[in-house]
């Protein structure tokens, strides 16, 4: 299905503008950085980013925006505006802050109060014990976790528009916006990196959703409450990744070999809850785990490679699946429950299953040229999920990055091509093929 022609115009309009308005700021910039003492080793320093989205987006069947139909919507949105505030504070004593909102366009909060937005996403301490990186220790809220670097990932840096947020995997269920109340170590010995985490999560009754009632199907229990144990391990072939913040870099631009390899696991006892077929209550583990390869080094005509593949093993327990859509451009669906994918998340939009029981195969490339400006990329995110009756939901994106002074100011431009189903009976048939083209501007100070 094509993109209607004023959508188009929409977004030709939107990157002529920003094209314009890119050269106000290809100066360097300075960091806002405070010294503390006369070396500079304690210091505090404020960073600002902001990412702008221009969309067309196909809808899902049965879309609605504020009670009309909708088969292709055009919104424009903040999908992150972020502060950041942190610093060496003693010899061995470090703290970080982070301040911001997500997600935020027309249908943000529709229903309610659009100027409740933003909140602290981090807010944490930490020492380091050893005369170097061998062994920090820290806590408070965070978003360090064990299953993989897309599930704690520097968001500034990343090399495609966004990230693969099935890897944030309970992301605004028990926890907020992927955020914890942690304690941790981690550390890096040898040409090994780790990091451990036992985490306090939030209960599902307080994420601003009615939680879904008790079925067949497992979803988050309401009742009991467990600690949640993470643990995480890299090996580094070359150069050592960054160590100062718990948050994984996305691209370092060709300005280091990082070849790596890595493995990840999330565990939380009687998580979820579903009722077997007798009617009696069963309670399920909720076990994640994956293995993965990360690979950003130049090559030698001066340009670079950005590549990484990645295994996730998803155990939410029995047929668990979610749908979700990110900043969804709507807020309404004539579908029912008779012929939709019943479960968690709003199946209007742009929403397709993105969390589940089952597998997932995530996998991206992009080659930075040897100008330094520009950077084509592609991913594929391949899951199978139990609860789709044999079905793949299968999500592909092709975009390019063109870089005006690095990540501190860069245009990108994303076609995402994803799945949608219809649903007769009690049967799951595959959709339409529907896509999505986004055009971001990305200031990071």
């Amino acid at each position: 299905m094509p993109f209607p022609n004023h959508h188009m115009k929409n977004l030709c309009l939107m990157l002529v503008c920003f094209l314009f308005v890119q050269q106000s700021f290809a100066q360097d910039n300075e960091a806002l950085k405070f010294k503390l003492n006369e070396s500079g080793s304690h210091y505090f320093q404020a960073t600002l980013l902001n990412q702008v989205w221009v969309r067309a987006s196909e809808s899902n069947p049965g879309t609605t925006v504020e009670g009309d139909p909708a088969s292709s919507t055009f919104d424009i949105g903040l999908r992150r505006t972020r502060m950041q505030l942190f610093g060496q504070i003693t010899d061995r004593t470090f703290l970080y802050f982070q301040f911001g909102q997500n997600n935020f366009n027309a249908q943000y909060n529709s229903t309610g109060n659009r100027k409740i937005a933003p909140f602290f996403h981090d807010a944490l301490g930490e020492y380091r014990i050893s005369s170097k990186n061998q062994l920090k220790v820290g806590g408070g809220l965070s978003i360090i976790s064990g299953l993989s670097r897309f599930s704690q990932p520097s968001i500034g840096t990343i090399t495609s528009m966004d990230v693969p947020v099935f890897a944030q995997t309970t992301v605004d269920q028990i926890d907020q916006f992927s955020r914890k109340l942690s304690i941790y170590a981690r550390g890096q010995i040898g040409k090994w990196d780790y990091r451990y985490i036992l985490s306090d999560p939030f209960p599902i009754s307080s994420n601003g959703q009615t939680p879904p009632a008790l079925s067949s199907v497992a979803n988050f229990s309401t009742k009991g409450h467990s600690i949640q144990q993470q643990a995480y391990l890299i090996y580094q072939f070359f150069d050592h990744e960054s160590h100062t913040t718990p948050y994984m870099t996305g691209s370092y631009l060709g300005t280091k070999k990082i070849v790596n390899v890595a493995a990840g696991a999330i565990y939380q006892a009687n998580a979820l809850w579903n009722k077997s077929a007798s009617g009696d209550t069963t309670y399920h583990a909720m076990m994640h785990w994956a293995v993965e390869s990360f690979v950003d080094m130049p090559l030698a005509n001066k340009g670079a490679i950005n590549a990484y593949v990645g295994y996730f093993n998803t155990n939410y327990g029995t047929n668990y699946l979610r749908y979700n859509g990110v900043m969804n451009p709507a807020n309404g669906s004539t579908l029912t429950a008779s012929n939709s994918i019943s479960g968690q998340g709003p199946t209007y939009g742009n929403s397709y299953p993105m969390f589940g029981t089952g597998h997932v195969v995530y996998s991206q490339v992009g080659y930075l040229f040897p100008s330094k400006r520009w950077m084509p990329y592609a991913t594929a995110t391949l899951a199978q999920y139990d609860r789709m009756q044999g079905l793949s939901t299968n999500t592909y994106n092709l975009g390019l990055n063109y870089y005006i002074q690095g990540n501190k100011s860069k245009l990108s431009l994303d076609f995402q091509n994803r799945p949608s189903y219809q649903v007769q009976g009690d049967v799951i048939k595959a959709g339409n093929r529907l896509n999505t083209l986004t055009l971001q501007f990305q200031l990071f100070i």
